[in-house]
């Protein structure tokens, strides 16, 4: 459950706010943020994900564990939670930290995805293509208009999100003294339920963020922002995908 709780520390992304593009600081004529900029740093960003995913995935299964294996997991847990936490607060930091954050968080999705694929054959490619369906679904139904991020809407999926992350946390704490939650964790109609309920929220976040990278572009926000936009973005992407494994392992446990 702790690493539940980091990455719900993460994804709740309270600094993609409008505040955060208003406060970014002056910019420079021609040096802007944009939409397709965005979307482009977000692909690198990703592409960095599944290249340090692939590598340790590979390392893992041609051999075991090698002497250096222990020092890539606690860079891969240790070194996304300080970059984001700094990202989150300094975003001027973005083009630098976004990167390292992306390949530590490569190296966590790769060993924990190894993990539920030697439980569950055919899971993480599942769970990929199901994080990849649910994006263009997103993008799609906030292009055209199906969701919009209203006040209210913004409102709710903040409070849920929220609620998420702190359940994450006190659950984290609990777990420390041998406590655990019944039921929510499990693979019951009640453990699901709460899956797919987390899955739903992780997923009305990227509607949150494609509103507010439209709104940063909009007003101008300085050209480094691209990248505080693309970390926010692959922030929910990587909670997505890690609910979409859970609800799945707990779905394909029950047969």
């Amino acid at each position: 459950m702790i690493l539940q709780s980091l990455i719900m520390m993460q994804s709740s992304n309270p600094t993609l706010r409008e505040s955060t593009f208003r406060n970014a600081g002056p910019i420079t004529a021609g040096a802007t943020m944009t939409v397709n900029g965005t979307a482009v740093k977000t692909g690198i960003l990703t592409a960095l994900v599944l290249a340090s995913a692939t590598w340790i995935w590979n390392e893992i299964s041609s051999g075991g564990q090698p002497a250096w294996f222990g020092s890539a997991v606690t860079f891969g847990w240790i070194i996304p939670l300080a970059t984001g936490l700094i990202v989150s607060f300094i975003p001027r930091t973005a083009p630098w930290l976004a990167p390292v954050y992306a390949v530590g968080e490569g190296l966590l999705l790769g060993l924990i995805s190894w993990m539920f694929e030697s439980k569950f054959h055919g899971l993480v490619l599942t769970s990929v293509l199901l994080t990849c369906g649910v994006l263009v679904a997103m993008l799609a139904a906030y292009m055209t208009g199906v969701i919009r991020a209203t006040e209210k809407f913004k409102m709710g999926v903040f409070a849920a999100t929220g609620g998420i992350a702190i359940f994450y946390l006190v659950n984290m704490v609990l777990g420390m003294f041998g406590i655990q939650i019944p039921g929510l964790f499990g693979n019951g109609m009640i453990g699901i339920g709460f899956s797919v309920f987390v899955v739903v929220i992780a997923a009305l976040n990227l509607v949150m963020d494609f509103d507010m990278i439209e709104q940063g572009a909009a007003q101008g926000a300085p050209k480094y922002m691209e990248w505080y936009g693309a970390f926010a973005l692959l922030v929910t992407l990587v909670w997505l995908y890690i609910e979409i494994l859970r609800l799945l392992s707990k779905l394909r446990s029950r047969d």
